[in-house]
């Protein structure tokens, strides 16, 4: 085989690994609302 032919089935071979790949688990974070502390006029 030529170096071309066996460059292009590497390439090749290479992309089909890469779309069956499973994609990577995303990170979420869940941001729970700040509540501000009551305000009285004990002290």
């Amino acid at each position: 085989m030529s170096n071309s032919i066996k460059s292009i089935i590497a390439m090749g071979l290479v992309a089909f690994v890469a779309a069956c790949a499973q994609p990577a688990e995303e990170e979420f974070v869940v941001v729970e609302p700040v509540q501000a502390e009551p305000t009285t006029s004990k002290y």
